[in-house]
């Protein structure tokens, strides 16, 4: 078609477009018209002039500080995305390394838990108590060891001077969280710290507000971390704020989640 012999219609269409309510393909072809026509680029041209013309008159709006934090913060996020990127090869020497380290201190930890738990045993085994109390020590000792092989997720969250300010641990059997703060820091009585999960794509996901206390335990599903590359922590209102609109005040501290277990 050629647009030069329906004037209404190029003029109708030129506005749209104009405006942003052309869109998709209709949007493509004008598009196509006006690299072909000069009518239609006039046309193009003459209804942009318009519109420029009438946001002059319009009182300029200052946006909020909220939607310059958001931006502040998607734009930390690219370019975290993009360090990770670049660093990947040492990223994973270091993660293998880390979760060597964690491996080798919770194997010590679980021997000697065992190692204590058996002694415990044997000594109840020597003592003079009932066969109905001593089955009951065993069964609850034995519970703890089967508790101390569960499958782990760690993560030691740190500020961007690796300072290590909080200790987070995944029971899987429990669907428990665990979260134990390690540095100094406290926020203020207006603001909350609220746990985020950084997913490899898509975007953060709320896991709980924290409270002041140093040890912390929240709810979360398998799903919810087994698949989380990365935690962290941002600052926030009181109370949080929601999962779906992400972090809104600034990312203090995070780290990798690793699995500890073989």
């Amino acid at each position: 078609m050629n647009l030069g012999y329906h004037p209404d219609l190029l003029d109708r269409l030129a506005a749209n477009y104009a405006l942003g309510t052309l869109k998709g393909a209709a949007r493509r072809r004008l598009e196509a018209y006006a690299r072909q026509s000069a009518t239609v680029r006039a046309s193009l041209l003459l209804w942009q002039e318009r519109l420029c013309a009438m946001t002059e008159l319009a009182a300029p709006i200052a946006p909020s500080a909220n939607v310059w934090k958001r931006i502040e913060n998607e734009l930390t996020l690219e370019r975290e995305a993009q360090r990770v990127l670049r660093e990947a090869p040492e990223r994973e020497t270091l993660l293998q390394s880390s979760l060597q380290k964690l491996r080798t201190v919770l194997g010590r930890w679980r021997g000697a838990a065992i190692t204590g738990a058996l002694a415990t045993v044997a000594a109840l085994g020597v003592g003079l108590q009932s066969s109905k109390s001593l089955d009951a020590q065993v069964g609850q000792l034995t519970a703890q060891l089967n508790n101390v092989q569960k499958l782990q997720y760690v993560a030691v969250l740190s500020d961007d001077k690796s300072a290590a300010s909080a200790l987070v641990t995944f029971d899987l059997s429990k669907s428990r969280l665990t979260l134990q703060r390690v540095g100094s820091y406290e926020e203020a009585r207006d603001k909350s710290l609220q746990l985020w999960a950084l997913p490899a794509s898509g975007g953060p996901q709320s896991l709980g507000v924290l409270t002041g206390d140093k040890v912390i335990r929240l709810t979360a599903q398998a799903e919810q971390i087994t698949t989380i590359p990365m935690l962290a922590i941002s600052l926030e209102p009181k109370g949080g704020v929601p999962s779906a609109t992400g972090p809104t005040g600034p990312v203090l501290f995070k780290g990798a989640l690793l699995k500890t277990a073989l």
